[in-house]
C-alpha cells in the first residue's frame, strides 16, 4: 500500500463516514457501560468477553479509517510505461490519461486509479487495487461487532441473571431499555446490509472480477474463475501469509505478478 494520504472531498461522503463513526462510538461506549461491565463486576461473565469486544470494535474502527484515508491506487500525471507493457495500458476517454487495463476513472474523485472496484460514500472513498484489502477487513469486522453486539442484547434479558444496580448510574437505569433498542436496530441494520455486500465481494474476488466489471459485462466469461483462489486473494491483501490478511496494522506489499496476466481482461 502507498505511503500517500488520499482525502476526497465530498460533504455527501463525510456525512456518510460520520454516521459510520457515529454507530461505532455509539456500541462502543454503551455496549460495555450498560451490558458488560455491570455483569462483569457481579461475576456473570468473563473478563474474556470485554477483552473480545474491545478487540472487535478497535480492529473495525482501525479498518474503516485507514480505509477512508488510504490510496485507493491513484494512477500519477506522468506514469512510465516499459516498453514491453505497453500494450496492456489504454488512453482514459475522462481525463485523456494513460492507465493500466482494469483501471476506472472515478467522477467523484476525479482521477483514475487501479483496478478500481467501486467508490464506496461510507468510507468516502473509492475502492481500488491499494485499500480493497481494507475494505473487505471493514466488511469483516462490521459483521463480527455487530454480531457480538446483538448476541449482547439479547442475552442481557433473556440469558444474563438480573443486575442488582446498586451502584448503578441513574441515567442508564431510567433509559436502558430505550439505548438497548437502539443498539439493536442499528446492529440489524448494519449486519444485514454489510453481509450482503461481504457476500458480492468475496465472490468477485473468487471470480478475479470487480463489480465494475460485473455490470459492464466487460468480459465474455466473467463468470468463469481464472486463478486459484488462494492467489486472487494474496494479490489482493498483498500477502501469502493468510494470518496477515485479517490484521490492518500493517503495509500493504503488492505481489509480483507477470503484468499480462495481472491486466488479462
Amino acid at each position: 500500500m502507498g505511503r500517500r494520504i488520499h482525502f476526497v472531498v465530498d460533504p455527501q461522503g463525510w456525512c456518510c463516514l460520520g454516521l459510520i463513526i457515529f454507530v461505532w462510538l455509539y456500541n462502543t461506549i454503551f455496549i460495555p457501560k450498560v451490558i458488560l461491565f455491570p455483569h462483569y463486576e457481579e461475576g456473570h461473565i468473563s473478563v474474556v468477553a470485554i477483552l473480545c469486544y474491545y478487540f472487535c470494535s478497535l480492529f473495525c474502527i482501525a479498518s474503516l479509517l485507514r480505509a477512508s484515508v488510504a490510496d485507493p491506487g491513484k494512477l500519477p500525471e506522468n506514469p512510465k510505461i516499459p516498453i514491453t507493457e505497453r500494450e496492456y495500458w489504454e488512453v482514459c476517454n475522462k481525463c485523456n490519461m494513460m492507465r493500466p487495463k482494469r483501471s476506472h476513472h472515478c467522477s467523484r474523485c476525479g482521477h483514475c486509479v487501479r483496478r478500481m472496484d467501486h467508490h464506496c460514500p461510507w468510507i468516502n472513498n473509492c475502492v481500488g487495487e491499494d485499500n480493497h484489502w481494507l475494505f473487505l477487513q471493514l466488511c469483516f469486522y462490521s459483521q463480527i461487532l455487530s454480531s457480538y453486539t446483538l448476541v449482547l442484547d439479547f442475552c442481557h434479558y433473556y440469558y444474563f441473571l438480573p443486575l442488582k444496580r446498586e451502584n448503578g448510574d441513574v441515567f442508564i437505569f431510567r433509559h436502558e431499555l430505550a439505548l438497548l433498542r437502539i443498539s439493536a436496530i442499528m446492529g440489524l441494520i448494519i449486519l444485514g446490509g454489510i453481509s450482503g455486500l461481504f457476500y458480492t465481494q468475496l465472490m468477485g474476488i473468487f471470480t478475479d472480477t470487480t463489480s465494475i466489471e460485473k455490470m459492464s459485462n466487460c468480459c465474455e466469461d466473467i463468470s468463469r474463475p481464472r486463478k486459484p483462489w488462494q492467489q486472487t486473494f494474496s494479490e489482493v491483501f498483498g500477502t501469502h501469509w493468510k494470518i496477515l490478511w485479517f490484521i490492518p496494522f500493517r503495509r500493504r506489499q503488492p505481489l509480483r505478478v507477470p503484468y499480462h496476466f495481472a491486466n488479462h481482461v
